[in-house]
């Protein structure tokens, strides 16, 4: 049975990603996941130069849900290359390093510095609700999107994902903006603005007021956008928003997604992207089908 996929240059084993923030540098789950067993990994948000992120309280359990403000918290692409990068490598499954900016420069200069061997892919992140930058997210307007994309491709010859924000009037044209800016393939979705309050003290539950809200209570605007955008471009769409098993992942698949990623319910079940990947197979299996490709896209919305 043949559960691969090809994104861009990049094949995986099989259409099961772990979403990037939610599982580290991968090191911190070694002991507790057999890690070749994932489809690909993703990295935490990497900036150029390091951050300290938001203020705490930075996460906070909501209904069906997780409201996070970590504002991008990392110690920079050159920490990242010496420190963490070494073990990622020698994992054997497709390192996909998601990076952010808050200039197209900076993403450029990312790109560049990152354009290494053992490193498959990058995903562009131009979507994260709760980093502070002064203008709005490069995701909401389409030539920015666009912009940001042509200038990673012209520092790298290695396959690029872009994310996209569901918080936009029209996630269509900008999804054709970054397929025409060169992006090799789209995930969607990431978080959507959220934010809690405590009636007691009469504040904010999150130090940064608000943040971004994913989990299961997401997972039917996800299902939306991934059809909405699989109907739209050429180039592989990635599901991911509020996925906690394989009937969750089969959802996107027939909605028209190629892989999926899995975020918040890693901190649920660490070992979930192999139970989620093992049902897949499983499905198939029961539909007498040999191939992913069988099922992508499928939905009969007649």
């Amino acid at each position: 049975m043949d559960i691969s996929v090809k994104i861009g240059r990049i094949k995986l084993k099989n259409p099961v990603m772990v979403a990037s923030g939610t599982f580290g540098y991968a090191e911190e789950f070694k002991d507790i996941i057999n890690l070749k067993d994932i489809g690909a990994i993703i990295t935490k948000s990497i900036t150029l130069k390091s951050r300290q992120g938001n203020r705490p309280p930075r996460l906070w359990e909501t209904t069906a849900g997780l409201l996070n403000s970590i504002g991008l918290q990392n110690e920079g692409v050159e920490d990242f290359i010496k420190n963490k990068f070494p073990f990622l490598k020698d994992i054997g499954v497709p390192i996909i390093v998601s990076i952010a900016g808050d200039t197209i420069d900076e993403y450029a200069q990312l790109a560049k510095r990152l354009n290494i061997a053992g490193i498959a892919g990058l995903e562009i992140n131009i979507s994260c609700p709760n980093a502070k930058t002064k203008h709005r997210l490069f995701a909401q307007d389409a030539k920015d999107a666009a912009a940001v994309v042509r200038a990673v491709k012209k520092n790298t010859k290695k396959t690029t994902i872009t994310k996209l924000s569901p918080e936009v009037t029209d996630i269509c044209e900008i999804a054709r903006a970054v397929e025409k800016g060169g992006s090799d393939a789209i995930s969607v979705i990431n978080t959507i603005k959220g934010m809690a309050v405590d009636i007691e003290t009469q504040k904010p539950r999150l130090g940064n007021i608000t943040g971004g809200l994913s989990g299961p209570a997401i997972k039917p605007v996800a299902l939306r956008i991934v059809w909405e955008t699989a109907q739209t471009v050429r180039i592989p769409v990635i599901g991911v928003g509020g996925i906690m098993t394989a009937d969750d992942a089969i959802e996107f698949l027939l909605c028209g997604a190629t892989a999926v990623q899995i975020g918040t319910a890693n901190f649920l079940n660490p070992q979930v992207v192999i139970a989620v990947a093992e049902g897949i197979e499983a499905y198939l299996k029961e539909g007498n089908l040999s191939n992913l490709k069988e099922i992508v896209g499928r939905l009969d919305d007649k």
